[in-house]
């Protein structure tokens, strides 16, 4: 994939209503140890599958999207069975996989982890009042690598140009929030096409998850919102319904043959989007 195949991949991810921009297309291309891949027909683009690669540790599969007119005929087959030869050199593979999709990775011998719930907002109602003895403030770039070493330990591996990417584009969602000087929690997030998204969310305890995500909320009143949420974070699923978020669909986190690199669970609350992880 090259940076004039984007105009070709936004029209592909239009048509099924998702959410990435071109910058996210920029982000996954210009990383020469990401592997994006099309494929063409009569010199068109009509499918594309996209890993972004995590320190040689883990890469993350993303973006499979194939023209509506071209599919049954295995170009999905073809794109993943291309991009898993590509990486055989890297330790783990994972995705976010849909409902859809989850019998194809399967055959290639990926399993299954957990589940992922899509929850939005189409209009945010701004109902949040300050209520804890400590607040979130927004990032600094000196706060990026305390940032880095934090999301290693929970996420499993090393993400540092994905953070930065965020931090630098969309600095108004980006929240820090500390406890005795050591960092509690974080939360990024991005513009999309159709949504605001709220995530990655790591914190030490459900409570300084909500602090972070009501301080990322509260400038988006009236917009529409997304976030995607762990199954087991039941406390926090309530807590967003109560306030006007629905469920649409799930995803299902798989990994290949073996998974070196699941992180800490239980403090990953949101994450950054099916195609980043």
């Amino acid at each position: 994939m090259h940076y004039n195949d984007i105009e070709v991949a936004m029209h592909l991810k239009n048509t099924e209503g998702w959410n990435q921009t071109e910058k996210d297309w920029e982000l996954l291309i210009e990383n020469p140890l990401n592997i994006c891949l099309v494929a063409e027909y009569q010199h068109k683009v009509i499918g594309t599958v996209t890993a972004i690669n995590y320190s040689n540790e883990v890469a993350w599969i993303g973006m499979v999207l194939v023209d509506r007119k071209c599919r049954g005929q295995g170009v999905s087959k073809l794109l993943l069975t291309d991009l898993m030869k590509k990486l055989e050199q890297c330790k783990s593979v994972k995705l976010d996989a849909t409902p859809a999709g989850l019998p194809v990775y399967k055959k290639i011998a990926f399993v299954e982890e957990y589940a992922i719930y899509r929850m939005t907002n189409p209009s945010l109602k701004n109902s949040f009042k300050d209520k804890y003895k400590i607040s979130a403030k927004p990032v600094q770039a000196k706060d990026i690598q305390e940032i880095v070493k934090f999301d290693k330990l929970i996420f499993g591996v090393d993400r540092t140009s994905l953070i930065e990417f965020f931090i630098e584009n969309y600095p108004e969602k980006a929240w820090l929030l500390k406890r005795n000087n050591q960092i509690a929690g974080y939360t990024l997030g991005r513009n999309g096409t159709r949504f605001n998204q709220i995530g990655p969310v790591s914190a030490l305890t459900v409570n300084d998850a909500k602090i972070l995500i009501a301080e990322a909320l509260k400038s988006l009143a009236g917009q529409p919102v997304v976030m995607d949420i762990l199954q087991d974070k039941e406390i926090l699923i309530d807590w967003l319904s109560s306030m006007g978020f629905t469920t649409q669909r799930h995803f299902i986190r798989m990994y290949h043959k073996d998974n070196p690199y699941p992180g800490i669970i239980n403090k990953q609350f949101l994450i950054g989007g099916p195609e980043f992880g």
